[in-house]
């Protein structure tokens, strides 16, 4: 961006290309809008996610909570879950699967390496 530019969380994320300029992009539930960089934005979550996980193939994610409770859940690998509760941090290797469960509607920052990320359906 070439002037400051105000956003609204609620309505908006943040793109940052790997030339690490910024561009305001629509907020939508998952799949989100693909950012060839990083997407930065603050996600208000009362349910779990609309799909069975996630996984980042171009990067490291990072998570931090705000308010609320969730549990980060890892499939497919042997590491423990890890429940977030305010002021918690947390860095979702690159190429893990993994969904987050809401135990207490949250508000979580995150920090999503992309273009390609994948989402697995929800199981019946």
């Amino acid at each position: 961006m070439s002037r400051p530019t105000a956003f609204n969380p609620r309505t908006h994320t943040i793109g940052l290309g790997r030339d690490l300029l910024a561009c305001t992009v629509p907020e939508r539930p998952d799949p989100p809008i693909a950012v060839d960089g990083v997407t930065f934005g603050v996600a208000e979550m009362s349910g779990n996610s609309p799909h069975g996980g996630e996984m980042h193939p171009d990067g490291d994610e990072v998570l931090y909570l705000i308010a609320g409770r969730a549990r980060v859940v890892f499939l497919d690998t042997d590491d423990d879950d890890i429940e977030m509760r305010p002021g918690d941090g947390l860095v979702v290797p690159k190429g893990v699967w993994h969904r987050v469960d809401i135990l207490e509607p949250c508000q979580i920052v995150y920090l999503t390496p992309g273009p390609n990320n994948q989402f697995r359906p929800l199981q019946d």
